[in-house]
């Protein structure tokens, strides 16, 4: 089965059993819709855009509604990576008014989350328009929720980074540290040989950076390089020692990079710049719902 999908189904689970404290999904453990709302009645649910932004996370919504009531009627009004404006309508559902009710708040903490993080996405993708440059997530995710957190940044007109910790090489300070005595381009090329995954190098001087490249690391990554006539420096001599080599390099940036400087770490020729802001910092976009009673 489909690994995302099955991330999906168990985190809106997983979700909606913390809410109503049995592992039974019945919309009845809603004490106050319970006490409150009678058995029989329907009702329909609006929810629309607060604010504008990148939507994320409908299929997440839609699967707590209906994990409540299988035979609810949804309708999309807008897709997953649609841009949204205040007052826009995102869905309707219609169904049990008690499992609407106790949806809701699990249905709207997905999408609003997503949505956050596919809005922060786009702002930082628009920011460096026009350049060459693309921009990246990280590990630094809600743990859990990685698989849908990586999804949103796709929504939002980002790249994904490496999954997890089993689908590219990274390099970090700490690995070369502990690696010695070994030296910086010994650690790179011992990463290199023997396997296919693509090793990525983190740098913290020209000279690592260069050195990285003649290890032969697919990725120099130039960590807490402040944006300007260093980083330049830096991204020319890795591309001059990639050319002597023969080799192809991509060269990333990453380190106190915000929304007021992405762009100038951009121009400085990096082909990738990585935030982990994207998924650890994201405002929730503003949604709300409302809910009709229907007969």
């Amino acid at each position: 089965m489909d690994r995302e999908l099955v991330t999906l189904d168990e985190c809106v689970r997983r979700a909606l059993v913390e809410d109503l404290g049995t592992f039974e999904l019945d919309a009845d453990a809603d004490v106050t819709s319970r006490l409150s709302v009678s058995a029989g009645l329907r009702g329909e649910a609006r929810v629309t855009a607060k604010a504008s932004g990148v939507l994320s996370g409908l299929d997440c919504a839609v699967a707590a509604f209906r994990a409540l009531d299988p035979q609810c009627v949804v309708v999309i009004e807008r897709d997953h990576g649609d841009a949204v404006a205040p007052g826009d309508l995102v869905l309707k559902v219609s169904g049990r008014m008690r499992a609407l009710l106790a949806s809701e708040r699990t249905a709207l903490n997905f999408l609003q989350r997503l949505s956050g993080i596919a809005t922060l996405t786009a702002n930082f993708v628009a920011a460096v328009a026009g350049t060459d440059t693309k921009i990246l997530d990280t590990r630094k995710t809600t743990p859990g929720l990685r698989a849908l957190e990586k999804r949103a940044v796709l929504a939002g007109g980002g790249k994904n980074h490496r999954i997890g910790l089993f689908d590219q090489v990274l390099l970090k300070e700490n690995h070369f540290a502990c690696a010695r005595p070994l030296t910086y381009s010994d650690v790179v090329r011992r990463c290199v040989a023997g396997q296919s995954a693509p090793v990525v190098a983190e740098a913290q001087t020209q000279e690592e950076a260069v050195e990285a490249v003649r290890g032969g690391a697919s990725v120099v990554l130039l960590d807490n390089f402040a944006a300007g006539p260093g980083l330049q420096a830096a991204v020319r001599a890795v591309r001059a020692a990639a050319t002597a080599m023969g080799v192809p390099i991509e060269v990333e940036a990453s380190g106190g990079i915000r929304i007021e400087n992405v762009r100038a770490f951009a121009v400085c020729g990096v082909d990738r710049i990585s935030i982990g802001a994207l998924t650890h910092s994201a405002p929730a976009l503003d949604l709300s719902m409302l809910v009709e009673e229907r007969r």
